[in-house]
């Protein structure tokens, strides 16, 4: 299985802004020397040493992950605004197919899905699946009327299925196992494992894991047990996460913590806090990093969730 980031911000998409690029000029400005000007060598050597701040960027966009299993099947976790960015920048599958997982309704997850171009052609056929009752009402609710939306709800989802899931069982989706579990946010979030040829990948947004229901531990642990890769909500710092409780999001020593009594392998930080610039974000990859080997001694590997990578289960 492959995993694409096409959006890892929470909250609401968050493009980069001049000040934050001019930060990363200054920074690099800053750093530069005679000596790395002297040739092309040197120059391409000096860009390589910048940290991942300064290079690049986390991305702002809201979320949504594409899974494309081993046959080449096409899953998408949440239509954030990243889903448009996905529709811009790949082909339709060869089948026309795809499955779209919810893990909630609130609006930075939903935001992009009325400018999904995929879903605007004919051929292309969309299994909507969340264990919400009301999900197509949910979805119709932002494009109401061509006041609020120019394209009603109507004229927009003829090609869509939904699908109704319960937790405590197990799905065949294509190939793959799917399973979900209830996690503690407002208004529910839930979470989803895929399984397929030995490996399990966990997609977990949205979640305020020093709240979590011990009713519901088996469902937790039948989702998240010994876990491959999975993508988990570390929006907060501690101190934020103090003044936040009961928001319905994590710190980043939390899901760390939740990664080692789940025999978890490997996690990745996301849903990224709005307000937080790139090095603040990897500041907070390297205290993850640093948390993980004091307290799991290497046994969970931390990653950032960064919009346009991809990783493979």
């Amino acid at each position: 299985m492959k995993i694409h980031f096409w959006g890892v911000r929470g909250s609401i998409p968050s493009p980069i802004l001049s000040s934050q690029i001019q930060a990363k000029i200054n920074a690099v400005v800053q750093r530069i020397t005679p000596q790395d000007l002297e040739s092309f060598d040197s120059r391409e050597k000096f860009i390589a040493s910048l940290p991942d701040w300064i290079y690049g960027t986390v991305g702002g966009n809201s979320p949504c992950v594409q899974l494309t299993t081993d046959t080449g099947k096409e899953i998408i976790l949440d239509a954030g605004s990243g889903i448009r960015v996905m529709g811009k920048s790949i082909t339709s599958p060869s089948d026309d197919h795809y499955s779209l997982f919810f893990s909630h309704f609130h609006w930075d997850h939903i935001c992009g899905f009325p400018f999904f171009d995929h879903a605007f052609n004919p051929k292309v056929k969309i299994d909507i699946y969340s264990p919400f009752e009301k999900a197509e009402e949910y979805l119709a609710q932002q494009m109401p009327s061509i006041q609020l939306f120019p394209v009603l709800w109507e004229n927009f989802s003829k090609n869509f299925t939904f699908h109704t899931l319960e937790e405590g069982k197990s799905y065949q989706v294509g190939d793959v196992k799917v399973c979900t579990c209830k996690m503690s946010h407002p208004g529910a979030s839930y979470s989803y494992s895929f399984e397929q040829n030995g490996k399990k990948f966990v997609y977990a947004t949205d979640v305020e894991l020093m709240d979590l229901d011990s009713g519901n531990k088996e469902n937790i642990e039948m989702v998240f047990k010994n876990a491959d890769v999975v993508v988990l909500d570390s929006q907060y710092t501690m101190e934020e996460a103090q003044a936040k409780e009961k928001w319905g999001h994590s710190v980043f020593c939390y899901a760390i913590d939740f990664a080692l009594s789940m025999n978890i392998k490997k996690v990745y930080l996301f849903h990224h806090e709005p307000m937080y610039d790139d090095k603040k974000i990897n500041s907070i990859l390297s205290a993850a990093k640093w948390y993980s080997t004091f307290i799991s001694h290497d046994s969970v590997k931390v990653e950032l969730a960064v919009e346009g990578i991809e990783a493979e289960i």
